[in-house]
């Protein structure tokens, strides 16, 4: 998005293409305070306990709520890898009128929401309750601190214009990588 009067300077055209230009690499700028993200990231990958799948998912939604491309890119191809159907990754922008996701993916989707659109609802009391139904208190806990780091680094690669394409896919090493969802245990809304 363009602000008025300031033109989108950090892209050029070569050849009628569009082409992105990084603005800068914060872990290289700031090291030490990339590094301190990086603990987040491995805290909520490695020891939240939370299903690998439903991290994936809420860091996609998020993103798509940001509009941050390059975490877009990358976590739909670590959904991929790990086993992600291509109908919930298609459908997940309309979850709430779909049957692709369980009941606790919904809430756990419905807290990012909330979360991420913080000045909108002030995470509503409904929202609330209705995760609180699906998670524990120490779940519901690292549950937003996963949605507070993937914000945190939508927010650095928009602000910093990382370029989406790029990032290659791997297994990621969640702990017990597994799906949240299986034909029983879906929503029936």
């Amino acid at each position: 998005m363009d602000l008025p009067g300031i033109p989108f300077q950090d892209s050029l055209t070569v050849e009628g293409e569009y082409v992105l230009k990084m603005r800068l690499e914060p872990a290289k700028v700031s090291p030490a305070a990339y590094h301190a993200m990086l603990g987040l990231e491995s805290f909520v990958s490695k020891s939240s306990k939370l299903e690998g799948s439903l991290l994936e998912l809420i860091k996609m939604r998020a993103s798509q709520i940001n509009g941050c491309a390059f975490s877009i890119d990358m976590h739909s191809k670590n959904a991929r890898m790990n086993g992600e159907t291509e109908q919930r990754l298609y459908a997940l922008s309309a979850w709430r009128e779909t049957t692709f996701f369980t009941n606790r993916e919904r809430a756990a989707l419905a807290w990012t929401e909330a979360l991420t659109l913080i000045t909108e609802g002030r995470a509503p009391d409904e929202v609330y309750a209705e995760v609180r139904k699906a998670f524990g208190e120490e779940e519901l806990v690292n549950l937003s601190l996963a949605i507070i780091s993937i914000n945190g680094w939508n927010r650095l690669a928009i602000g910093f214009r990382k370029i989406p394409g790029e990032y290659q896919p791997h297994k990621i090493g969640y702990a017990g990588y597994r799906r949240a969802s299986s034909r029983k245990d879906r929503s029936d809304a």
